[in-house]
């Protein structure tokens, strides 16, 4: 892979984005989504090769180009400039797709608006705003062998005129309220805050935060977190 960039372990989408790339393994194909999700490229461990997946019909994606490197017409999915590794290929949406639903994708990467405990995913609309529809989503985390969530825990929203925090919205939900992207498909969650598992019982926190205490992560989710006996320090490193 290209070079890693240096790691800011106070800025939390670095904090997540180190997180998701310990869980890739050593020959995966990884699809990542726009957004945070991209930043994964960035920061995968030395000596682990990962394919990364682009759905818009790049095999071999590289990290984000330095500045004064970049190809206009290197994108990934979102339209993000992007590199390029020295095996990498290009090919048509349809082949694109038929990777993703043909279950040849390890894993794929996504940011969400909510995620709730039963596995159900909302991320591609807020009712009232204007999108440009759901993407290649619904296909991804049906046809991905595993689902990761990347995001902030909650939503900040914040009054442009002042500064100030109008309101924190938590994103980690009993039941999601906006409309589903796809039903009980994510195994993961990885915020700033800690690792949350997707079980049958519901949500479990594997990981924490050294900054954060399990009775803050609680406050911060909706649902009911499950707290095991060997609760684990998150591990950003």
């Amino acid at each position: 892979m290209a070079d890693r960039v240096k790691k800011d372990t106070r800025d939390p989408k670095v904090i997540i984005a180190t997180r998701v790339a310990q869980e890739l393994k050593d020959g995966n194909v990884v699809n990542l989504g726009i957004g945070l999700p991209v930043m994964v490229a960035n920061y995968l461990p030395e000596g682990v090769e990962i394919i990364l997946q682009s759905e818009n019909g790049l095999m071999g994606m590289g990290p984000v180009p330095e500045k004064g490197k970049e190809d206009i017409d290197i994108t990934n999915a979102g339209g993000g400039l992007v590199t390029m590794e020295p095996y990498a290929m290009c090919f048509d949406s349809a082949m694109s797709f038929g990777f993703i639903r043909g279950g040849h994708v390890d894993a794929t990467i996504l940011g969400a608006l909510e995620v709730d405990e039963k596995g159900n995913i909302a991320n591609w609309i807020v009712p009232g705003k204007r999108v440009p529809g759901m993407g290649g989503a619904m296909d991804l985390v049906v046809g991905a062998k595993k689902v990761i969530i990347s995001m902030l825990h909650t939503q900040v929203n914040m009054d442009k005129a002042t500064g100030e925090v109008k309101s924190i919205e938590k994103k980690l939900l009993k039941e999601c309220r906006l409309p589903l992207t796809a039903v009980g498909v994510v195994d993961l969650i990885i915020t700033e805050m800690g690792v949350v598992e997707v079980t049958a019982e519901g949500f479990v926190l594997r990981e924490l935060h050294p900054d954060y205490t399990a009775e803050e992560v609680q406050e911060a989710t909706e649902a009911a977190l499950i707290i095991p006996d060997d609760l684990k320090e998150m591990q950003i490193a």
